[in-house]
């Protein structure tokens, strides 16, 4: 019997404690800038709760951040892109870091029905016309390999199906694969390597 978990929503429609997904799905469904993540028991959450929601969000980010800030591997004047989702298919976001200060570039989602490696997919493309419109030529990081192989092909091959709950992402992935076909750029795609790095900056920190 899988073990319950608890929600904490520090951003959403009704911020709170929530003791299953679905309730707390319903809080941050669609909401912008949604902050959650998941506890393994009650006085975990309640405590995490009341505290600063980057304190655990981050925490994976923290842990990254001892190895890549110091590896000369890296190059440090570029964007990491990643993507987050709950379910497989399931509520899906995704954002872009700057390496060098940490900061949050974009956001975007959640959505419904969607999966991680479109997140993935998105956010390159995303991260790859952002840096193209303000003419910026720094390398972009990503963890995926499904992700960045699709950019290359310039198709999204997700075998998701299309219903009316996620026609918004399947709307933003056709946006996505017309910005691909009509445009070229300048910056390089580069795969994270979580093995020897650990987590990319862009991380959600909620797995």
């Amino acid at each position: 019997m899988a073990k319950k978990k608890f929600y904490v929503v520090w951003n959403g429609v009704e911020p709170g404690v929530y003791d299953s997904w679905d309730k707390a799905k319903v809080q941050i469904a669609g909401y912008d800038g949604a902050l959650y993540k998941s506890f393994g028991n009650e006085s975990e959450a309640i405590k995490a709760f009341d505290d600063n929601p980057y304190k655990y969000i981050g925490q994976k980010e923290k842990k990254a951040s001892i190895s890549y800030k110091t590896n000369t591997e890296i190059e440090m004047d570029s964007l990491a892109v990643d993507a987050a989702c709950s379910g497989n298919p399931g509520l899906m976001e995704y954002r872009g870091v700057y390496l060098k200060t940490g900061e949050q570039i974009f956001h975007s989602g959640p959505y419904e029905q969607g999966t991680n490696n479109i997140g993935e997919f998105l956010a390159l493309v995303h991260g790859l016309a952002l840096l193209k419109q303000k003419s910026i030529t720094i390398p972009i990081y990503s963890d995926s390999v499904n992700a960045i192989k699709w950019v290359n092909q310039k198709k999204c091959k997700t075998k998701l199906e299309r219903t009316p709950v996620n026609e918004i992402i399947f709307e933003l992935i056709e946006r996505a694969e017309k910005w691909l076909q009509k445009n070229t750029y300048p910056n390089k795609i580069i795969k994270w390597q979580t093995d020897k790095w650990g987590e990319i900056p862009a991380d959600f920190g909620r797995k």
